[in-house]
């Protein structure tokens, strides 16, 4: 499982033009099952994204794939977790 964090970087400024394009990477990822939740970093920071069901190679590629990493109006922090313990509604993450 991973925990991507999309932080506002330099190009954020940028960000509306890409808008478009980084919600059809969004849904491509729900769409593929790998994406679990997206949502805002708080407060106006970025966003973050949980995924799982893919290799530390597949989610490295699928993020750098992000226009808004492409476009460096975000930088990217993909943080794995080895889940030990969960919740019985999240028992599909521990497989």
């Amino acid at each position: 499982m991973f925990a991507i964090f999309l932080k506002f970087a330099e190009n954020r400024p940028k960000a509306p033009e890409f808008m478009d394009a980084h919600k059809a990477w969004i849904q491509q990822g729900f769409d593929d099952g790998v994406f679990l939740m997206v949502g805002s970093l708080q407060p106006n920071m970025g966003g973050a994204v949980l995924a799982h069901g893919v290799s530390r190679d597949e989610i490295e590629t699928r993020v750098n794939e992000d226009p808004f990493v492409v476009e460096g109006i975000v930088s990217a922090e993909i943080l794995e977790i080895s889940p030990a313990r969960a919740d019985q509604r999240l028992d599909f993450l521990m497989a």
